[in-house]
């Protein structure tokens, strides 16, 4: 299988070594070809995606993605496969998508997640929108590139997954700096305030775990953790920062969003159940048959 890269920055470099060590015949592109010199074994071409069966690029972004995509759509042979492992908008990916399929060139987005390390040692997880069919014949490649390889729906939905996912991070990594601000102000070593909190039910499990608990099945009855407790320590929490002198913007939305569902006379339920208002707001139920979650959890 002939295989064309294009983008050899901080992740695309060891992908495209992974590749050359899975045995694939590769050829190479990047605005700076020093940025080759390591890929021993690599081609050099200028238009890597001219006699490819697979061509993908690992860009900055939306624009580096659209000015590439003209010479890919003027290059590439019908039957071709080109996964775009770049973080990328949707509706980007699902224009460019249109015109490709109308040339024969199947687009599939195939965001990355694992950083340098995870593109260097091959512990990637990659979220893949587009043709089933597509994604199954270029599950070698995929599978050379990362240990987690995972079909997620249509066009776009790979790109959906991954902004999902980095939106998630760094809105906890947000207030996390807050809680963790209040914790140490208020007294506590950090060293001894981490190991702490690790025990705790949060801690214990991995960040989104605890979505498949209440929020996925829509069941907030009977109560793990009661709404009215739950609005009780974080407005605990708040008080004890105000008294301090720590802004905790976050928190005082996350207390916000328990008032409210308070008000809506909920206070016996599962304290998660303020999730409810998110939905009500962008108008749009997240439901999972429970049937269906416990084959994959």
């Amino acid at each position: 299988m002939n295989i064309g890269f294009i983008g050899l920055g901080l992740m695309g470099r060891p992908m495209a070594a992974n590749l050359l060590k899975a045995g694939f015949a590769l050829s190479v592109f990047d605005l700076r070809k020093e940025n080759a010199a390591s890929l021993n074994g690599a081609a050099w071409s200028e238009e890597p995606a001219k006699n490819a069966d697979v061509v993908l690029t690992s860009l900055p972004g939306p624009p580096e993605v659209e000015a590439v995509s003209e010479r890919i759509l003027n290059s590439a042979r019908p039957g071709t496969a080109w996964l775009d492992l770049s973080t990328n908008s949707p509706e980007v990916v699902r224009r460019i998508y249109a015109k490709c399929k109308a040339k024969g060139i199947a687009l599939l987005d195939a965001p990355v997640s694992g950083g340098p390390g995870g593109a260097a040692s091959g512990r990637l997880a990659i979220w893949v929108g587009g043709d089933r069919d597509a994604y199954e014949r270029c599950l070698p490649v995929l599978k050379a590139l990362g240990d987690q390889p995972f079909y997620v729906g249509p066009i776009g939905a790979g790109s959906v997954a991954k902004l999902v996912h980095n939106a998630s991070t760094f809105t906890v990594q947000t207030a996390l700096a807050e809680t963790f601000t209040l914790g140490v102000k208020a007294g506590v070593e950090p060293l001894a305030l981490f190991q702490a909190i690790r025990h705790g039910a949060s801690g214990r499990a991995r960040t989104f775990d605890r979505l498949a608990e209440k929020f996925l099945p829509g069941t907030y009855d009977p109560a793990g953790f009661a709404l009215k407790l739950a609005h009780k320590d974080v407005a605990l929490a708040l008080e004890l920062a105000k008294s301090l002198g720590v802004p905790m913007p976050a928190g005082e939305h996350a207390l916000a969003e328990l008032s409210e569902a308070m008000r809506r006379g909920w206070g016996e339920r599962d304290g998660r159940v303020a999730m409810v208002l998110q939905e009500e707001r962008a108008k749009v139920s997240v439901r999972v048959p429970p049937e269906e979650l416990k084959k994959v959890i």
